[in-house]
């Protein structure tokens, strides 16, 4: 990362700190704040709430590796996240977790070099009624089968 967008980084995460007290408790809303605004948690970010907070750079970084909410590598552009809890399980995600990242030659947890996918797991989106679901972004889609997520793929590629 160019000097530029870490001086760019630095600014913004000030800002975003502003409002909250330099206290521990607000780690996880001003990371929350982070994570909203650049889709990840960039290691310039975690290093001024270090500062800002007076917490060690390890506990940042156990606080965000716990919590799946948080990142610290950034999305593409579309987001898939496959759900592997039971009921998913039991009908099958797993098959489409695989296709999944052999359509986008991508492992769990990566985003594509041009930015444009990336691929996550989660263990429930509550639709468990639908289920084999999958996500892009926000949008759910249940019933889900390989060809699904295939014709899926097609109109976002």
């Amino acid at each position: 990362m160019c000097e530029c967008i870490e001086n760019r980084i630095k600014q913004e995460v000030k800002e975003i700190m502003t409002p909250y007290k330099e206290e521990k408790d607000n780690l996880i809303p001003i990371l929350n704040d982070i994570q909203e605004k650049y889709g990840y948690i960039p290691k310039v970010a975690q290093m001024e709430v270090s500062q800002y907070l007076k917490i060690p750079m390890a506990e940042i970084f156990g606080v965000i590796t716990f919590y799946s909410r948080f990142t610290l590598e950034p999305k593409g552009k579309y987001n898939i996240s496959v759900c592997l809890g039971t009921a998913c399980f039991v009908k099958g995600s797993q098959a489409i977790l695989d296709r999944l990242k052999e359509r986008l030659k991508l492992e769990e947890g990566k985003t594509s070099e041009d930015g444009k996918f990336s691929i996550d797991t989660t263990r429930c989106v509550g639709a468990c009624g639908i289920a084999p679901v999958f996500t892009v972004n926000d949008e759910v889609y249940g019933n889900a089968t390989v060809k699904k997520l295939d014709e899926v793929l097609d109109k976002l590629s």
